[in-house]
């Protein structure tokens, strides 16, 4: 396992152990499965998992509190988050700190290294294209952000009970203006993958750019954490869960369906998609750790596998590119 520079902890691990698939979020998988999936990433030199509430409405961070709990934990990093959405004032302390604990007292630990906001950063007078009516419960507008949220974690660091804190996705404009805001985020996520896509998730942007916040954090020297490496699946072998009811998943599999090209390649230089759909993001300048979507062991010996692998060079990566130009 390679480590790479990363500010908030000093180093971390090529490969970050994520939430979604061990909590159920990316296909079904079992409790014991998920637990030896957090102790072989462990014992295979992972060292940062990254968590949060809302993977399996707590499972995954019931799933890590259980795989630690005869394990030294002070050489782990560990990430979870809140979605927040847009409060007053004198209640933005109040559901973040309350978030935290509940986070805390599921994994049996005493604080997070990092933690980050998981609601979607937006201007104040944004509109978004779709689920308006839900915006204060599923957005912060930067005004939240600046006068509430960063000191309300400024006061959680100063409490003992973070490390640092970030943010991740969000309408572009408002990601840059917090990205150069005077207090900048200390990490942030960013959706890394060769069709720049974020595909169910990017319903806040009328066009979703992952690049663009991207190449602002790599500008600016933000610390990147990569997620979406795979594209929810679009980037894979095969889609292995069913499409929701409720078609709020469409453009995921919509991607799959564009990504054909991109699996021919795959065949063509002798690995799996998701194994190529990997490399791209652990090639990628200044992403010190890839977040993966495992749910099992078997999944995960395939992108430790990858890991070990050589970096795409620069040819590969315009060919790959080019597939969706």
């Amino acid at each position: 396992m390679k480590y790479k520079n990363f500010t908030p902890f000093g180093s971390i691990s090529a490969l970050t152990l994520g939430g979604g698939g061990i909590g159920n979020v990316w296909g079904k998988t079992t409790r014991r499965e998920a637990v030896d999936t957090v102790l072989y990433a462990i014992d295979s030199g992972i060292n940062h998992l990254d968590m949060a509430p809302m993977y399996g409405r707590g499972e995954a961070e019931l799933v890590v509190g259980e795989a630690l709990k005869d394990r030294d934990v002070n050489k782990l990093k560990i990430t979870t988050k809140c979605q927040l959405g847009t409060l007053p004032h004198d209640q933005v302390y109040e559901k973040l700190n309350e978030s935290l604990i509940e986070s805390l007292e599921r994994m049996k630990i005493e604080k997070v290294n990092l933690f980050l906001l998981h609601s979607q950063l937006i201007k104040d007078d944004y509109q978004l294209p779709v689920l308006n009516d839900l915006r204060d419960s599923i957005t912060t507008s930067l005004s939240c952000y600046y006068d509430s949220v960063i000191p309300a974690f400024e006061r959680l660091k100063s409490e003992g009970k973070i490390d640092s804190w970030g943010i991740g996705l969000g309408e572009e404009e408002a990601l840059i203006s917090a990205i150069n805001y005077e207090k900048k985020p200390e990490a942030m996520q960013c959706a890394v993958n060769v069709m720049n896509s974020i595909g169910a998730i990017g319903y806040i942007s009328k066009k979703p750019n992952p690049n663009r916040i991207l190449k602002e954090c790599q500008d600016k020297d933000i610390p990147i954490l990569a997620i979406r490496a795979v594209q929810a699946g679009a980037l894979t072998s095969k889609m292995d869960r069913e499409p929701h009811p409720s078609g709020r998943d469409k453009p995921d599999f919509d991607d799959y369906e564009r990504a054909e090209p991109f699996r021919e390649l795959a065949k063509k230089w002798g690995e799996s998609p998701a194994s190529l759909a990997h490399r791209y993001a652990l090639s990628t300048q200044k992403v010190s750790s890839v977040i993966l979507g495992v749910k099992n062991t078997q999944e995960l010996k395939e992108c430790l596998d990858t890991e070990n692998m050589s970096e795409l060079s620069e040819e590969q990566l315009n060919e790959l590119k080019n597939l969706f130009t």
